[in-house]
């Protein structure tokens, strides 16, 4: 099994959606990674890391909610993907204080960011003048982001943006930092096991979870295993296809959209390899 070079470029293909997943049961005895798989599980079930989990704000979609019907034009798309944009006028300063309120009732205390800290996390312009964004208001308000926890409101702001009749919203508190794993990484990535990518998207109904899966350029695609446990649901990258030919050391990504048997919830998404949480892509935007 020759092992995956993870040196090069990395390719997104973010417009298809890949297959290639399969279902682990919980009692599977078959192979290393149906193995592996249950250790990782059985490794986070009532430990540390676990419980920090529970208790963090671990958002499971992008902080950043685009106007409606953005974009107007591929400049302003531009703008946007190279975070290419300018204010006017001075951002209002702030000392109030915020609150996480979730679904179940529980809630939480924090510092939101200031206006001018939360536009710079979406912002490094302006350099192109020719593809540029305007910010022309920024005012403190709320947003929903589904969680680790369920749905929740959280203190963000709200950029309202020349030329758009709703604003561009962004979370006013970052995540908590990830636990460490109660569980030690794998030490090489191969065909046969690979770390993820990150976290795409979980649809509504908490039952397709979509991740970014790394695989080589000579090979038929990734694939994503998953076994699903009370606490945790674990995912185990593969490479489809792999050779022992030669070629180019490179790593690309493609999206693969796992079914689950229940709802996602509140149970935490694990990758076989890190042994740790899968981490929303731009998660710290």
């Amino acid at each position: 099994m020759r092992p995956i070079v993870l040196v090069g470029v990395i390719c997104l293909f973010l417009g298809s959606v890949g297959c290639g997943a399969r279902t682990v049961s919980a009692t599977d005895d078959s192979g290393a990674a149906a193995a592996r798989m249950r250790e990782v599980a059985k490794a986070w079930e009532g430990s540390a890391a676990a419980r920090s989990w529970r208790e963090g704000f671990y958002p499971l979609e992008d902080m950043v909610r685009l106007p409606d019907n953005a974009f107007r034009t591929e400049a302003d798309k531009r703008a946007y993907l190279t975070r290419n944009f300018e204010h006017r006028g001075a951002f209002p300063r702030t000392g109030r204080e915020g609150r996480i309120r979730w679904a179940d009732g529980t809630s939480r205390r924090v510092t939101p960011m200031t206006a001018q800290q939360a536009y710079d996390q979406f912002n490094e312009g302006p350099e192109d003048r020719a593809a540029l964004l305007t910010v022309t208001k920024a005012a403190f308000g709320e947003m929903t982001l589904l969680t680790s926890r369920g749905e929740a409101r959280v203190p963000a702001w709200h950029f309202t943006l020349d030329g758009y009749d709703t604003p561009l919203v962004r979370a006013a508190i970052d995540p908590a930092r990830l636990p460490r794993a109660p569980i030690a990484a794998l030490s090489q990535a191969t065909d046969a096991g690979m770390p993820l990518q990150g976290l795409r998207k979980v649809a509504e109904d908490g039952r397709n979870v979509t991740v970014l899966a790394g695989h080589g350029a000579c090979d038929d695609g990734p694939a994503v295993e998953v076994l699903e446990t009370r606490d945790s649901v674990v995912l185990h990258a593969t490479v489809r296809g792999g050779s022992d030919s030669p070629c180019t050391a490179q790593l690309l990504s493609d999206p693969v959209t796992v079914h689950l048997d229940r709802p996602l919830g509140g149970r935490i998404l694990l990758d076989a390899f890190t042994g740790g949480p899968v981490a929303l892509v731009g998660g710290r935007r």
